[in-house]
């Protein structure tokens, strides 16, 4: 009886300790945040894009540059508008809400790569954009929004 109860007491321990993985949905105004993001950025409007940045907004352009504040990661948008690789969704990555970005000549096919926002108080605070980092979509689950 000592040897099961031990056990129980590991398995409740254990259970207690794996933090319970968060569902795959957004509040709506997690969901408008993203919704407008995407749209925005699909329609190549970045000055309005640039309007949603907090003062302090980091990047973290992984595996190729780090910036801080309004200014430097400004430039992170014009880049992206010498561009046209790409289309995004809004989507799920590791249950995280997310920028999915596709191949516009592929849009059925496996996303290209991803771009994690973090929000506070509508404002945007955190890009973490996974472009030049593609070996995280090996183990990566994504799911699209909708």
């Amino acid at each position: 009886a000592l040897h099961r109860g031990r056990a129980s007491l590991r398995r409740q321990a254990a259970a207690a300790d794996a933090p319970p993985a968060p569902a795959l949905s957004l509040s709506q105004e997690q969901a408008a945040l993203l919704g407008r993001y995407v749209a925005l950025f699909n329609a190549r409007d970045f000055d309005s894009i640039r309007s949603m940045l907090a003062d302090d907004v980091r990047l973290d352009l992984v595996n190729r540059l780090r910036a801080k504040g309004r200014t430097e990661v400004g430039e992170y948008f014009h880049r992206y508008s010498l561009s046209s690789d790409w289309q995004c969704v809004p989507g799920f990555v590791d249950r995280r809400p997310a920028v999915l970005m596709f191949d516009p000549n592929d849009l059925a096919g496996r996303p290209a790569y991803f771009v994690l926002l973090d929000w506070m108080n509508d404002s945007l605070v955190t890009i973490r954009d996974f472009r030049f980092a593609r070996y995280a979509m090996e183990w990566a689950e994504m799911v699209p929004l909708g």
